[in-house]
């Protein structure tokens, strides 16, 4: 009962705090990407101490050593939500790939838009992955990490999923390190699950992958990391 009511709140919560902010942060809309960024940064801080309070979930990171000081792509396992939020504050100031959709959220889409996120229009078909390329080296250029879920969507915990190509095409093209990372969030925070559980969410970030591997290796590898140390995290939480 005491998880279905703080899960409750926490909705109620979240739906009036992204309005809000939506609302008081339009005239954002107007400045700068980096303050767009920085308006997000705070929203997601908000509602993690939403979270907190009323499910009692938090979360540590652990592995922070392994990033590249230089440019980098960050190509991490997808089970919720709460990732697509928390990984604002863990890697600062990155460019997203998303759907394009999102863009056309009124005010919350429009400032994912303006903070210099990467847009993907899956039915594009090669002219999306020309566009993702171009909008990704602006990013590096720019000195901003790139995020990409390889999976696409969100995968229930102890599923495995083909990763896109996506990240392939990423990895070589850009000729950047490739830094995986594995989490166990949706023990705690399911998708399409009402109830949120209490408890600490891992996210672990592992030692990258150096430039210059096929293809075929790379996405082997890719895989092999994120899933066996998500399938440990996952033991661990049990």
């Amino acid at each position: 009962m005491r998880q279905a009511i703080g899960s409750f709140l926490f909705n109620v919560g979240f739906y009036l705090l992204s309005a809000v902010m939506a609302i008081v942060g339009w005239p954002v809309l107007a400045l700068p990407a980096r303050f767009n960024t920085a308006y997000a940064r705070l929203w997601v801080r908000a509602t993690l101490a939403l979270l907190r309070a009323t499910c009692r979930l938090t979360h540590r990171v652990r592995g922070l050593e392994n990033l590249p000081s230089g440019p980098c792509i960050i190509a991490s396992k997808h089970q919720s939500t709460w990732e697509t939020l928390a990984f604002n504050l863990v890697f600062r100031d990155s460019a997203f790939v998303l759907k394009r959709d999102l863009f056309y959220i009124p005010i919350v889409g429009w400032m994912m838009r303006r903070a210099r996120n990467i847009g993907i229009d899956r039915a594009a078909g090669p002219a999306a992955l020309r566009s993702i390329l171009r909008d990704a080296r602006a990013a590096l250029r720019d000195g901003r990490p790139i995020v990409i879920f390889p999976e696409g969507t969100r995968t229930a915990v102890g599923a495995e999923i083909p990763y896109q190509p996506g990240v392939a095409a990423l990895y070589s093209q850009l000729k950047v390190p490739v830094v995986p990372v594995a989490l166990n969030s949706g023990r705690f925070w399911a998708r399409r699950i009402f109830i949120k559980k209490p408890g600490l969410i891992d996210v672990e970030i592992l030692p990258p992958i150096a430039p210059g591997q096929s293809r075929e290796d790379f996405m082997q590898t890719l895989r092999e990391r994120i899933e066996s140390a998500t399938r440990r995290l996952i033991a661990q939480s049990e």
